[in-house]
């Protein structure tokens, strides 16, 4: 009997490991595609992103050759006028990863101020987190204003025959994720509870 208990046991943290791990995925995306963070890649990088829904704890990939080039996270007036010397952040060793932390707006330039005039540049719009359990209240909540429209996804026949796009991406929001792992955990245990009661019985 006790080695029934310790393979039901075994198989139960398995289980629920498994189902935490899948419960909330973040993507890693490769700025640029096949082409890395470059000068003149084949597909501009405004355009590879508008192709892209980013959400919050996703990751940029910058691929480029390090000591020649890098990759600075600015401000949105640094990044309209290439402006390399008030970075928020510095990435520089050509295998670069940026974590989204929060949704909104993020600009990316080259720490090259001659390459981020030449289009080597990023606006990545990350969407808010929103719960799948909406509360209405009676009076609507006021809109929020906003100055320059993050940009929106092109129609399917927009896009360029032969680019790849990415399949919607269905990240859950946390809360549902830790409701799913309390519900899987009580299941468990009650099906535990009942295969053992059946070996003592």
């Amino acid at each position: 009997m006790g080695s029934e208990r310790l393979f039901l046991s075994i198989f139960l943290v398995i289980l629920v490991a498994a189902l935490a791990s899948n419960s909330s995925q973040a993507y890693k995306f490769p700025v640029g595609g096949k082409d890395g963070w470059v000068l003149n890649p084949s597909e501009g990088f405004n355009h590879w992103a508008e192709r892209h829904r980013f959400q919050v704890n996703d990751t940029l990939f910058f691929k480029y050759k390090k000591g020649s080039n890098s990759v600075l996270v600015v401000a949105k007036e640094d990044y309209n006028s290439c402006n390399t010397k008030n970075p928020k952040q510095c990435l520089t060793d050509g295998d670069s990863v940026f974590k989204f932390n929060r949704s909104g707006p993020f600009f990316f330039i080259s720490g090259n101020a001659e390459n981020c005039q030449k289009g080597q540049k990023l606006i990545v719009v990350v969407l808010a987190v929103r719960n799948k359990t909406q509360h209405h209240t009676d009076s609507p909540s006021p809109s929020p204003v906003i100055t320059d429209p993050p940009a929106f996804l092109p129609s399917p026949t927009a896009l360029e025959p032969n680019a790849p796009v990415q399949p919607p991406q269905q990240n859950s929001a946390p809360g549902s994720d830790v409701a799913l792992m309390v519900f899987i955990c009580i299941i468990s245990i009650v099906v535990s509870t009942l295969i053992l009661g059946n070996f003592v019985a």
